[in-house]
């Protein structure tokens, strides 16, 4: 999933030692805003030393951010986890520059309307039969 926005806070680093394997580890929290009528905002996290400073994101860039969700479980309650993969800097697209934020359907596309009416919703109404014609359906 992409974003495309304006990065508002940048938090400060995490860092540790992972009980399991004895490796260091370090994460960073990023809040991006996206443009629209209606502004939204996402918190995301960069994982790892090495991609923290390979993105270097600064507040007040205009980015856009390649992210995975997914939930995980502790102690009987649940978190969503939304990690960077990639980061992109530069220009918004089109659309977001213009104000409207660009946002993945989950509806798939629909084709354009036919302006003879070939893909309306409903057939379209026939005309009455001749006069004395044997087929008496009102279709």
């Amino acid at each position: 999933m992409d974003l495309t926005g304006k990065i508002i806070a940048v938090l400060p680093a995490s860092s540790g030692v992972s009980q399991r394997t004895g490796n260091s580890w370090m994460s960073q929290d990023y809040v991006i805003e996206v443009p629209g009528q209606f502004p939204r905002k996402c918190v995301f996290r960069v994982f790892g030393e090495d991609r923290i400073k390979q993105f270097n994101i600064q507040m007040g860039e205009d980015v856009t951010v390649s992210f995975d969700i997914d939930a995980h479980e502790f102690n009987g309650r649940w978190f969503n986890d939304v990690r960077a993969y990639n980061v992109v800097r530069g220009a918004a697209p089109v659309a977001a520059a213009a104000g409207a934020a660009p946002v993945a359907s989950p509806f798939p596309p629909q084709p354009a309307a036919d302006p003879q009416g070939a893909t309306a919703p409903f057939p379209p109404t026939q005309e009455p039969a001749a006069e004395g014609s044997t087929d008496d359906l009102p279709f």
